[in-house]
């Protein structure tokens, strides 16, 4: 019986090759779009399984009206809760951050390596494997490390097996640290692959930090017992923190708002790489991965309606089939079980296509997403099995059932093709599926709209052929920073292609490094929260051709402006209640400063640093050189001649290599490049886009070509009628596309709310935004009529060329 129904099923198959091609295609289209998002998604869902009893360690979060959601904890606030609250069985600081690194030296080797500064029961809750040594007393004081088998490697050569007692120095120290262990980092993926392990000796040196609940700096996980109700226990900490967040408030002569507390969270490590409240350590984007999780199950939709419309469609030619079938005494459940076989075919080809075009797309997909996924997991199989068979099952049983509860007598006599229920039917597939069309057009032209201005808007500053240089070593210790900026200024000056150099605290396509409150002098109980440190080189706003609203800049002849003079930005003055005016010669006591008032001696226009998409903060800027920022000087910014820029930038890597810091690898980034990677998350999703875009306009219009041409195919008799009747081309034409434009208007009427509702929400998440334009909609209308006339007419027009005598002999 099973041999019988797939050699009808392969006959079919050729009979109408062309549903068949265009149903493998779309399918595998569909599928192989939904399966990379997919892979996608569990890669980014599978961070930190490695973790033994991971279902009951939480990172701890907290936040605050002033600083938002942060990822550090204060130390009491982690030992303290633990001490009061049994639920927690004991807690862990792991400060480890993405973008640092720390030089070591071992015997004339080097390894340049990401540090993990932890407490000593570090390898309680994060157990990787040991390659020697041991985790008994392992971190038990400040001068002993465990490190990596890469950076064994790299200190030690082949011996790396044999480092247990060995000692190497941290740059710019003359500590020497043992190691007490060699371990191996997860082959899962996770957020934790240090270099080294250690004690930081904040813990010990910095004891009247560590007993300041408002000190936050350490990034801190809980292990719970089992059973633990997470919420409670978030508000139980939550009311201890603000208790002692009140006192430390009220001591340093601050008022307390109990209207606007702190708050604590406590988020699974599991699922603290998509879910964390803060920016995490490592963030994924789930909010974007989700939305195109979405969009690619529309897209696979799309290919199930295309199943189904053209299966129902078909129903003419099969409509006999199962007519002898039942006569013949045939039940009706074999044949819906022959319709899902032939269904199930399908979708099987179709899915071995879409993972074999997963395969050769997966190393340019890895290199736009910045990963390595691999399609080496099981599960990705298991559940994508799954998929294939409630999808084969579903967009099989809906033409399975209307075409086995034909009556035999019906279908031996007429068509039920031509059925109102099948018309219905089919209309309102075809509906459907172009309204997911006109939805996508809609949103990637009010997507690529958006970028388009956020691009072309005015950054406020010209960071045309300037470099930014990050000083890899630094040290806070006896003016180090500032004396090497100094040094290092003067000294890269004197390279040829040089045309200028300046420098600041905070970093143009990164942010602001350090932000504090600011009061008015006149009135203290007025307060400003979060304005950037702005300490500056005196050149800056000329070396960036920034440009003032008012007042003027620093006047290096004028030691009050050296001292106590301040510029502030538009942001600052508005949040402020001042007009450009007004607030020049003003007085502000500013958070960073003991009691000194900075007077403001001009007003700068807004400029961004961290990206178009956020408002600009305001900030304050003075003279770097007078206070602790300057040690914070930690960079170079060289503006080049544009005669010879990779001549320059020979000349200045092999000073930095040689003088500024041998050892150290040079890297450096053109500012405007720099700038530009904030607007990267939102490139990447108009390419997704518009990457989604075509695949569900091209699956869409392949469908509405095949349905249309079969629906035609069925009319040809009509057509001839016609013909003999005197009906020109034009009329013939039009008659045979007009429900199909009808069709599509409505669809694009209907996906109108839709698209205007999705986008709404996307724009929200931008501090600048386009006002929500009618242009799109109006576009999307016309494209959609265009491309439905032009696929159709096409079918439509051959009709014309029918052969009158071959339809017209028998009537």
């Amino acid at each position: 019986m099973i041999k019988n129904w797939l050699k009808i099923a392969f006959i079919n198959y050729k009979k109408s090759w062309l549903s068949t091609i265009i149903n493998l295609l779309g399918l595998s289209l569909g599928l192989c779009i939904f399966l990379m998002v997919f892979i996608h998604w569990q890669d980014e869902k599978s961070y930190e399984q490695w973790i033994p009893n991971k279902e009951n360690i939480y990172l701890v979060e907290n936040s605050n009206p002033i600083f938002g959601t942060m990822v550090v904890s204060s130390y009491p606030e982690l030992s303290v809760s633990k001490e009061e609250f049994p639920e927690i069985e004991d807690f862990v600081i792991a400060n480890s951050w993405k973008d640092e690194q720390v030089m070591l030296l071992a015997d004339g080797k080097t390894a340049y390596v990401n540090p993990c500064r932890a407490t000593s029961n570090f390898f309680e809750f994060f157990p990787f494997k040991i390659i020697s040594g041991s985790y008994k007393n392992v971190l038990n004081g400040v001068e002993k490390i465990a490190i990596s088998e890469e950076t064994a490697k790299l200190l030690f050569g082949k011996e790396y097996n044999n480092s247990i007692g060995k000692t190497f120095r941290i740059d710019g120290s003359e500590k020497n640290y043992v190691v007490t262990m060699v371990y191996q980092l997860p082959k899962e993926n996770t957020i934790f692959r240090p270099g080294f392990v250690m004690v930081s000796p904040s813990f010990i040196e910095n004891k009247d930090g560590l007993k300041q609940w408002l000190n936050s700096s350490f990034v801190g996980y809980f292990k719970l017992k089992k059973g633990t109700d997470i919420q409670n226990l978030e508000k139980k900490i939550t009311d201890l923190y603000n208790k002692h967040e009140k006192i430390e408030t009220l001591a340093w002569g601050e008022k307390y708002d109990e209207k606007d507390k702190s708050k604590v969270y406590l988020t699974p490590i599991t699922k603290m790489k998509l879910e964390a409240k803060s920016e995490g350590i490592d963030k994924g984007d789930k909010k974007s991965i989700m939305i195109l999780l979405g969009l690619s199950a529309l897209i696979l939709l799309l290919s199930g309606i295309n199943l189904i419309n053209l299966k129902t469609a078909q129903a003419s030619q099969r409509a006999k089939e199962v007519g002898v079938r039942k006569a013949i005494g045939s039940s009706k459940s074999k044949i819906i079980a022959q319709f899902l076989l032939e269904n199930l075919i399908i979708c099987v080809a179709a899915y071995i296509i879409a993972f074999a075009s997963i395969e050769l797309l997966l190393p340019s997909y890895n290199k736009f997403l910045g990963k390595q996924i691999q399609l080496n997991d099981y599960r990705i199989f298991i559940y994508s099995g799954v998929l294939l068979l409630v999808f084969a099952l579903v967009s099989g049983f809906i033409p399975a059932m209307y075409l086995s509860n034909f009556k035999p007598i019906n279908t031996l006599k007429g068509n039920f093709a031509r059925s109102k229920s099948g018309v219905w039917l089919r209309n309102t597939i075809l509906s459907l599926q172009l309204i997911i069309s006109s939805f996508f057009i809609i949103c990637s032209l009010i997507i690529h709209t958006q970028v388009k201005y956020m691009m072309n808007k005015d950054l406020g500053f010209k960071g045309d052929q300037v470099i930014h240089i990050h000083f890899k070593k630094t040290d806070w210790r006896d003016h180090y920073n500032s004396k090497k900026y100094l040094r290092l200024k003067n000294e890269v000056s004197k390279i040829a292609g040089v045309k200028d150099i300046t420098g600041s605290v905070f970093q143009i396509g990164v942010g602001m490094f350090n932000t504090s409150s600011v009061r008015k002098a006149e009135d203290t109980a007025k307060i400003l929260n979060n304005v950037g440190v702005g300490g500056i080189e005196y050149n800056y706003f000329k070396f960036y051709k920034m440009k003032f609203v008012s007042g003027r800049d620093i006047d290096l002849r004028l030691a009050s402006d050296t001292i106590s003079g301040a510029i502030a930005n538009e942001a600052f003055i508005r949040k402020m209640g001042w007009n450009k005016s007004d607030a020049l010669g003003k007085e502000v006591l500013p958070g960073w400063e003991d009691k000194k008032k900075y007077k403001i001696i001009g007003v700068l226009k807004d400029f961004y640093i961290s990206g178009v998409d956020k408002p600009v903060e305001p900030m304050m800027y003075f003279n770097y050189d007078r206070n602790w920022s300057k040690d914070n000087m930690t960079n170079l910014q060289i503006k080049l001649s544009g005669d010879d820029i990779d001549g320059t930038l020979e000349r200045i890597k092999q000073f930095w290599l040689t003088k500024a810091e041998p050892g150290y690898p040079f890297e450096y980034e053109f500012v405007d490049k720099q700038f530009a990677k904030t607007f990267e998350k939102f490139q990447k999703q108009q390419t997704l886009f518009t990457i989604l875009n075509i695949v569900v306009l091209l699956v869409a219009l392949l469908g509405l070509f095949a349905l249309s041409s079969l629906l035609i195919e069925q009319k040809l008799k009509d057509v001839a009628i016609k013909k003999t009747l005197g009906a020109d081309e034009r009329t013939i034409v039009w008659d045979l596309t007009k429900r199909f434009l009808i069709i599509a208007s409505i669809a694009v009427i209907i996906s109108i709310p839709f698209g205007y509702y999705a986008m709404n929400e996307w724009l929200k998440d931008f501090a600048y935004r386009i006002e929500m334009p009618i242009w799109p909609y109006i576009l999307s209308f016309a494209m959609l009529l265009l491309l439905t006339f032009a696929v159709v007419s096409i079918k439509a027009y051959r009709a014309t060329k029918v052969n009158l005598v071959k339809y017209l002999k028998y009537e």
